[in-house]
């Protein structure tokens, strides 16, 4: 029955979504090594991995784009067309806001004092294991799909969303004692420079936010 399923939708923009969010994970996880570039002042890597940043979430949104103009608009379209086009926005977030901070961070030749390093490394690092959850969750829409959106593969994925939104509660709390740590030294540092960490570990917070919503928009499309 699943078989015959899948071969009704055998033009399904499911394969295409899942396409698109694993270039998005691609380009969010190059910030690991762009961020350890920039801690040891290795501006030339830095503007290497900037680049390939940009390069992916260009491919990314040229995904998006045919997406959204080949997405089909008939009555067997698996999925909500609005669920679709609402799910690929949020996935195209996560790319957007690791192309910008890697733009400012490396325009700015941004570096943060060296005693909250291993801190923003952790923020980072945390923020990436959130796009690589929503990652894995759209990964499984294709067997959603396949199952009716119900039994083992729904509580599989739902699992997996819940995880998401204990690794975005992390970020939260890393987000919170790197702006704390930055904040105690404040007076020590160039104004400008501070406003622009905090600016900066906003972004990254907001990287894992929007990962989040993924799996928020994911959740409610299996409760539709």
């Amino acid at each position: 029955m699943a078989n015959s399923i899948l071969d009704v939708f055998a033009s399904s923009p499911i394969r295409p979504m899942q396409d698109h969010m694993a270039k998005v994970h691609e380009c969010a996880s190059q910030l690991i090594d762009f961020f350890k570039a920039t801690v040891k002042g290795d501006w030339q890597t830095a503007e290497d991995v900037k680049n390939n940043i940009r390069k992916l979430e260009n491919e990314a949104d040229e995904l998006k784009h045919s997406l959204r103009m080949h997405l089909p608009k008939g009555l067997f379209l698996p999925v909500a067309r609005t669920d679709l086009l609402a799910l690929l926005s949020k996935q195209d977030k996560i790319a957007n806001i690791a192309r910008d901070i890697s733009g400012l961070v490396y325009g700015r030749k941004m570096q943060f004092p060296t005693n909250v390093t291993d801190q923003l490394e952790a923020l980072v690092k945390r923020s990436i294991d959130a796009s690589k959850q929503a990652f894995k969750a759209i990964s499984e829409l294709d067997e959603l799909l396949a199952t009716g959106f119900r039994g083992r593969e729904a509580t599989l994925v739902e699992e997996m969303i819940d995880k998401l939104d204990r690794i975005e509660n992390d970020t939260d709390e890393l987000q919170r004692n790197l702006l704390l740590a930055i904040f105690e030294q404040e007076n020590d540092l160039p104004p400008v420079h501070v406003m622009f960490m905090y600016k900066v570990i906003q972004q990254l917070g907001d990287l894992a936010d929007s990962a989040q919503s993924v799996g928020s928009r994911l959740e409610m499309t299996i409760a539709r």
